[in-house]
């Protein structure tokens, strides 16, 4: 999750090329409440890559990250940008 300027920034295309490139899978959704929630899967070295290339991105817009580690569900094939 992601709070700060991450609406109206170009956060999620951002997103879905990153991970689409690291071959990540899963999901960025912009919420009503602001903020931007990402679902994503891979290996772990690849998810600390893409999260460190999001922050990257947007370190002036992002004020807050939170993090939250579980297995993979295996749910998802490719990464998606949700409405």
């Amino acid at each position: 999750m992601y709070t700060g300027r991450v609406q109206g920034v170009g956060f999620r295309f951002t997103a879905e090329s990153l991970a689409r490139s690291l071959q990540v899978s899963g999901w960025v959704k912009n919420l009503s409440n602001g903020q931007v929630e990402v679902i994503a899967e891979a290996e772990e070295e690849l998810l600390k890559d893409f999260l460190g290339r999001i922050n990257q991105a947007f370190i002036r817009a992002i004020q807050d990250t939170q993090v939250d580690w579980q297995d993979a569900s295996g749910d998802f094939e490719e990464f998606e940008i949700r409405y």
